[in-house]
């Protein structure tokens, strides 16, 4: 069964971020998902926030850039927020917006490369590994968790370019697909990740999170109609579904996704 999930955007005010999480958790929704855009909310400051305010929600954050954060930091808030609440975060780390990084001055000359060296070590210092590491963009000296999640969560990886999607499928846990990616655009980007699965000798579990648009008019057409479109998400392969409400208040939208639309799925 797809899991159903909804979205808050980040051109959302943060004090809108908490009514919208507890209403997707009172409809029956699986999951709320954050972007991390420059310069507007903070993916896991707003996480804390909502995994605190809810029960049994899980959150998403797709995804944090790694540009702008040290591994050792994002490894300690991560296993921060796995520790307080276990089990119920779904983190994702990407290249980010390379013009956004520009601004700011953290712009690589090789994103792939640093995205590869930060989820290597991501990865090891999450599992409870001691890390000396001396590549390119990542540097850690006999470092090491004091609090290592007792299971660690899944960190996923946002990928949209060829190379970074087989990379996402040699490392990563899953995938986070961009905004506007068709059904047909899932299939594209899977056959790319398995690539990087089949080359790295993977055979285990794999995420695929989908963003798909929940457009003005959709509740008018029904509940089914919009089962019946999201599914094209799921049969292409997604085993998520975060839904983009723009079919009014993002809270009403997320009530009548939970409430009539998951029972379809």
């Amino acid at each position: 069964m797809v899991t159903l999930g909804c979205i808050a955007t980040p051109d959302l005010a943060p004090a809108r971020f908490l009514p919208l999480a507890r209403a997707a958790e009172s409809a029956g929704l699986d999951e709320l998902w954050l972007w991390e855009d420059c310069f507007k909310e903070s993916g896991v400051a707003a996480a804390g926030a909502i995994l605190g305010a809810t029960r049994r929600l899980r959150v998403g954050i797709g995804i944090l850039p790694v540009p702008l954060r040290n591994v050792a930091l994002t490894a300690m808030e991560l296993a921060t927020l796995d520790g307080m609440f276990p089990g119920r975060l779904v983190p994702g780390i990407g290249h980010g917006v390379q013009d956004w990084m520009a601004q700011i001055g953290a712009r690589p000359a090789s994103p792939l490369t640093l995205l590869r060296e930060h989820a290597d070590a991501l990865h090891g210092l999450l599992h409870g590994q001691r890390l000396t590491v001396g590549g390119r963009y990542v540097t850690l000296d006999d470092v090491a968790l004091d609090w290592p999640p007792a299971a660690p969560p899944p960190v996923l990886m946002a990928g949209q370019g060829p190379r970074t999607l087989r990379l996402a499928g040699e490392v990563a846990d899953g995938v986070v697909l961009t905004g506007g990616t068709t059904p047909s655009g899932v299939r594209d980007a899977l056959a790319l990740v398995e690539e990087g699965r089949a080359a790295a000798g993977r055979t285990d579990a794999f995420a695929v999170v989908a963003f798909v648009a929940v457009p003005p008019g959709s509740r008018a057409r029904g509940a089914q109609a919009c089962a019946d479109r999201l599914r094209a998400w799921a049969e292409a392969g997604a085993t998520t579904i975060a839904a983009i409400p723009l079919d009014g208040a993002p809270q009403e939208v997320a009530s009548w996704l939970g409430q009539e639309v998951r029972p379809l799925l």
